[in-house]
């Protein structure tokens, strides 16, 4: 079992995201509403 699990970090690199990037995500969430119905889930964007 040891061997199937590799331990190694160094293959991870984190980058930065830009500023616009996460403006444009944060509002999208904003606008993102979601409504269930009878069991049935619908997913509004609120332009």
């Amino acid at each position: 079992m040891e061997n199937i699990y590799v331990n190694n970090n160094n293959t991870c690199e984190l980058i930065k995201a830009q500023k616009g990037t996460i403006e444009f995500l944060m509002n999208y969430s904003l606008s993102l509403d979601i409504i269930e119905v009878h069991g049935m889930k619908f997913e509004n964007n609120l332009n």
